[in-house]
């Protein structure tokens, strides 16, 4: 997806390009500035020990290649829809280090091998399977697998270089971490994005704590506790991406990165707005009549149902919708599809993800990462994980899996608090880069579509016409795709017209 000719069979996207041009990226890239010569070697012989080769690891499950300033990683398990696992991880997280010290890297870049998958989650059959044979010692090796897991997404989420992501197919769990921290995000008309855990018996992790609870409204918990996906643009409208071109094009946006040439002193707000500019260039408009679809009525029937802090109120909520003689068509269909899905999930991973949702909102990406090290290992040990994946994943044709307790009432308080105390003696993680950490994705309002806070700060800033408030819009954000369709929806939701034809926002 790289570089490849415009609509060729979606095979190896290295094909196409030279390697003249093309070469791998050697591991240990030159670094050109003295003062860091005597600190890279020390942080690069921690690394190595701690990311090891392993017996086992595949030689081959990422591709790692150089086109002049840019820096191109490859998942290459496209039969496994590109699964993230234990072997890649040992493998990108000291390249990252490496182009991190590198004068000659500028952008990295990260997608999928195969037409499928950006990446379709973490390798949890595998973990499963692990703790079914071994007990505690396949508990142990799953918890080392999500120690390494979150340390490398929190390495991406405060990563000092342009890290940019092509969400271009399936991008669930662990695809998610591995794109979702990034500060461009680039949807296609194949995006197929969604956090799957409360079906397998576990949580959204991969700092779903954290870029969960900053979606607008309540759509994070309604994704994290339904499992609803977003295919193609609705990935843009809904947050998770900040820009959507189509797939066909992506190659040739590998290659004009490559073209960017950065000042030494330009900051990483500077260089990102360069590369904004520059994905701009390929836009190819929004898919024919394709608007948002979690809009109007029905965002708002998410936005209340949602906010509840139980999930009883929650469901209480939905059935109400359901029920309700005043309740458009659409909306009441919505509400009982939605019940049903809630249905099938593990009450237990309800019951903690609401609480992680409310909790999340407060923390930073550190505390974030760490927290979940640990509720992550603490389902480790509940029968619930091993019952949903094996049940959802590993049985053909999938299952009915069997949840413990498998009622909401059967799940106490005190059980689900239990999953977010930091036992004594209980080891944390030792993350890669500290003193970078914050409690808001620092270029949100830059390269993202429009807020909602956004709109209501133009709109309260002085009386002005619905056209007006989208022109000025859709001209601070340069003309970007999406921009006007998104604050047009934000409008009708939000805001009314007073008698001067002025717009004015509801409280």
């Amino acid at each position: 997806m790289f570089l490849r000719p415009l609509r060729p069979p979606r095979t190896s996207p290295w094909r196409s390009l030279s390697r003249s041009r093309l070469v791998d990226m050697p591991l240990r890239a030159k670094i050109t500035h003295p003062g860091f010569q005597a600190q890279a070697a020390s942080t690069m012989s921690d690394i190595h020990a701690e990311f090891k080769e392993q017996p086992g690891d595949d030689p081959d499950d990422v591709q790692f290649n150089t086109l002049y300033g840019v820096r191109t990683i490859q998942l290459n398990r496209p039969k496994k829809y590109n699964a993230l696992n234990g072997s890649m991880i040992r493998k990108i997280i000291p390249r990252l280090k490496e182009y991190q010290k590198s004068a000659l890297a500028s952008i990295i870049v990260i997608g999928g091998a195969g037409p499928k998958a950006f990446c379709a989650g973490g390798d949890v059959s595998q973990l499963a399977k692990d703790i079914a044979e071994n007990g505690e010692t396949g508990q142990t090796t799953s918890k080392s697998y999500f120690g390494l897991e979150y340390k490398l997404d929190h390495f991406i989420a405060t990563y000092p270089k342009p890290y940019i992501a092509y969400l271009d197919g399936i991008t669930m769990g662990g695809g998610v971490g591995l794109s979702v921290h990034a500060p461009i995000r680039i949807a296609t008309e194949n995006t197929n994005f969604a956090m799957p855990e409360t079906g397998i018996g576990f949580f959204p992790d991969v700092g779903g704590s954290f870029f969960l609870p900053r979606l607008e409204g309540f759509l994070g918990t309604y994704l994290a506790l339904t499992s609803e996906s977003l295919k193609g643009v609705q990935a843009l409208f809904a947050g998770v991406a900040t820009h959507y071109i189509d797939s066909s094009v992506l190659s040739n946006l590998t290659a004009r990165l490559a073209e960017l040439v950065f000042k030494d002193y330009d900051t990483l707000h500077t260089r990102l707005r360069i590369i904004d500019r520059t994905i701009e260039e390929f836009n190819t408009g929004l898919p024919h009549n394709e608007s948002p679809q979690l809009a109007g009525n029905l965002r708002l029937a998410i936005d209340y149902c949602f906010r509840y802090d139980t999930v009883e109120k929650i469901i209480s909520a939905l059935e109400k919708e359901r029920d309700s003689a005043h309740a458009p068509p659409q909306i009441k269909e919505w509400a009982m599809r939605t019940l049903a899905k809630l249905g099938e999930k593990s009450p237990t991973s309800l019951k903690v993800t609401l609480r992680q949702m409310r909790l999340g909102a407060r923390w930073n990406t550190a505390e974030t990462f760490n927290r979940e090290y640990h509720i992550a290992a603490k389902f480790m040990r509940h029968p619930d994980f091993v019952n949903g994946v094996s049940a959802r994943l590993i049985h053909k044709p999938a299952t009915k899996a069997k949840w413990e307790p498998d009622t909401l009432e059967g799940v106490t308080n005190d059980h689900v608090e239990n999953f977010f105390k930091i036992d004594e003696g209980e080891d944390s993680l030792n993350l890669l880069t500290q003193g970078l950490d914050y409690d808001r994705y620092p270029f949100e309002r830059d390269l993202g579509l429009p807020r909602e806070e956004h709109v209501e700060q133009l709109v309260k800033a002085r009386a002005r016409g619905r056209e007006d408030i989208i022109n000025a819009m859709v001209e601070a954000k340069e003309g970007k795709i999406g921009v006007r369709e998104k604050v047009e929806e934000i409008l009708g939701r939000r805001a009314g017209m007073n008698g001067e034809g002025n717009v004015v926002w509801k409280s």
